[in-house]
């Protein structure tokens, strides 16, 4: 069954709808045809994505606090999803060193609400929890972290990340154990990316909106590291990726209630240096300069995800490179302002489809 044939009419319950991420994948699974629920504590700028869009018309746009077990409780129940994907997260990783407590809290706790919920909803067949590449325990490797290597985490961000994944496996074991199809009928899966960009964007301490809003105001834009490599990717990869993994859980959630990593092809690791030089090209203008590092929190300088297993176990394969994700995105905030922005987003979200047409 083709993506857009399963997910039609298929209810979806997504936290964290109003971030960048989320945004994406409201609207993907809106243009697909699904029954949207959204659960988020809110928006951080009318200039994101969300709001551009206007996609909380579309779906059912639902407030509360992810650490509150009680609200998810109710929001859940009421929705009657049979598809979760648990985005909500406080993800940056220079805010954790400001805030530990919060980013425990909200990643760690929000994570076991979300597994708690779950567990408490029959309605529920496929669950993909969202964590990050970092909670790998960083070696500066030059090869790619498998999805069997050790987890861990300098910084708090990372670490709780971590803890995100050992909390979703002791529940699978616990409560969602699959024994020969007598077990339990929900599919749990965990998924792990990079760095992705897009569109919408206006995160603080994030290369692409801290780039465009330098351009924009006609400033030379400053690069704290711009000798980190990260594995950059288009937000619609591992996008399409939980999309599709999703789907395989509905079907088979003893097959594939595992880790996944959804990371860009070898090529499209490359420099932050790099990625601003390309953007100050398709953009049209723009300078940079290096920042003085001075005293700043600890940040990983290599990072990169091995994607064997998706692309064999899902047939998953990333299908923009580098430039291409950087075109798509430098388009989305040269036109935002003059365009429907939901039909901007369609229409890329359109163009990838068109290019993941032999495993979607």
């Amino acid at each position: 069954m083709q993506m857009h044939e399963f997910y039609k009419n298929k209810n979806v319950f997504i936290t964290g709808h109003t971030g960048f991420k989320g945004s994406w994948l409201s609207i993907w699974l809106d243009y697909m045809g699904a029954n949207v629920t959204g659960f988020s504590n809110g928006i951080k700028s009318v200039e994101d994505v969300f709001c551009q869009s206007k996609i909380s018309d579309k779906i059912a746009d639902k407030r509360g606090d992810i650490t509150n077990r009680n609200q998810l409780s109710f929001a859940f129940q009421n929705a009657h999803p049979e598809i979760v994907f648990h985005l909500a997260a406080q993800p940056l990783v220079r805010y954790s060193y400001e805030e530990p407590y919060i980013t425990y809290l909200t990643n760690v706790m929000g994570t076991l609400n979300v597994m708690d919920a779950v567990r408490s909803c029959d309605s529920v067949k496929s669950v993909i929890i969202v964590t990050t590449d970092k909670c790998y325990k960083n070696n500066e490797w030059v090869w790619g972290y498998r999805e069997n290597d050790e987890l861990g985490g300098h910084d708090p961000y990372s670490s709780s990340k971590a803890c995100c994944e050992i909390v979703v496996d002791s529940y699978k074991k616990s409560f969602f154990h699959h024994d020969g199809g007598n077990g339990s009928k929900t599919g749990i899966a965990t998924v792990r990316a990079g760095n992705v960009i897009g569109g919408g964007d206006w995160s603080a301490d994030r290369i692409i909106p801290d780039c465009i809003r330098s351009i924009q105001a006609d400033k030379p834009i400053e690069l704290r590291n711009p000798h980190a490599t990260r594995p950059w990717q288009h937000v619609l990869e591992p996008l399409g990726g939980y999309l599709l993994l999703a789907m395989k859980l509905y079907e088979a959630p003893e097959e594939y209630s595992e880790a996944f990593n959804f990371g860009p092809r070898a090529e499209s690791i490359v420099t932050v240096e790099t990625i601003v030089k390309k953007i100050i090209q398709y953009y049209g203008k723009g300078s940079w300069e290096e920042q003085a590092m001075g005293h700043t929190a600890h940040e990983a300088n290599l990072l990169s995800l091995d994607i064997s297993k998706s692309l064999h176990r899902l047939n998953w394969k990333p299908v923009w490179n580098i430039g291409n994700a950087l075109r798509k995105t430098v388009d989305w905030y040269k036109y935002y302002k003059d365009t429907d922005v939901y039909d901007l987003c369609t229409k890329q979200i359109n163009d990838y489809q068109k290019l993941i047409s032999d495993w979607i």
